[in-house]
């Protein structure tokens, strides 16, 4: 469905973002995106999202390079799920929602019964009928999440990116909106998911990208990446992992004392 190769972007001569990246997602597979802070995890994500045209390499979707589709066209395949954001006004959960019929519709056009009935069962999906009529600004940070989520999913794309959804929430909510993903990569769509919580991408992932200084480390199943030599070359620390059998279970920091 999406495929990248050898991406390569730089916001200054200096300041390479990105060197010779390469990925492929298939339907109904959860991507996770690793590394430190300044790796280019997001960076990687705006030219996947076409935020940002790179400046050598390509990405396809769904065959197609990306650049050749229109902001509505792609949009109706590909949707970016930020990070926790206060709204400028206070929406309620069904207006953020129906924000996600955007590209189904013509310039200064309003949104039609079936817009409504799309944005409900979008809101069915993730559990959160009964808040429809709540203010956004009202939720706990894992129920604006999954708002965000059906936003997304009222958007009817096939791919979802989700820019850290763990971050800032509490175990409880972080499980809750990574069992809805999962769920949802079930019934087949996709994700690529950034994330600081190497172990969250130890119990959802189905591939993982591990990224440093702009460039792919490794790609492949957890067990393949996931290795105590290649996280501490990541993450520039030593680093334990955990094994269960032949799958690892936890990863932790090695204390220095």
């Amino acid at each position: 469905m999406l495929e990248a190769e050898n991406l390569h972007y730089a916001y200054t001569s200096e300041q390479p973002a990105l060197r010779g990246v390469s990925l492929q997602l298939g339907a109904g597979t959860i991507l996770y995106l690793l590394g430190r802070n300044g790796c280019g995890k997001t960076t990687l994500m705006n030219c996947l999202s076409g935020v940002l045209k790179p400046q050598r390499g390509y990405v396809r979707l769904c065959g197609r390079d990306l650049s050749s589709y229109t902001p509505a066209e792609r949009a109706r395949l590909i949707g970016l799920i930020p990070q926790l954001h206060t709204p400028a006004f206070n929406y309620n959960v069904r207006e953020i929602v129906l924000m996600g019929r955007a590209p189904h519709l013509s310039l200064l056009a309003t949104p039609s019964r079936t817009d409504y009935e799309i944005a409900d069962a979008a809101l069915e999906s993730v559990g959160l009928a009964d808040y429809r009529a709540r203010p956004y600004t009202q939720l706990s940070g894992g129920e604006r999440q999954l708002v965000l989520i059906a936003r997304g999913l009222a958007q009817q794309c096939r791919i979802l990116l989700m820019d850290e959804p763990d971050a800032h929430l509490d175990l409880n909510n972080q499980l809750r909106v990574m069992e809805r993903v999962a769920r949802l990569a079930a019934e087949g769509l996709s994700f690529i998911v950034t994330s600081h919580l190497p172990n969250n991408a130890l119990m959802y992932a189905h591939r993982i990208l591990l990224m440093k200084r702009g460039m792919a480390l490794a790609c492949g199943d957890a067990a393949e990446v996931l290795s105590e030599g290649l996280l501490s070359a990541a993450y520039e620390l030593p680093i334990e992992v955990i094994w269960e059998g032949e799958r690892p279970r936890a990863i932790l920091p090695r204390r220095a004392v």
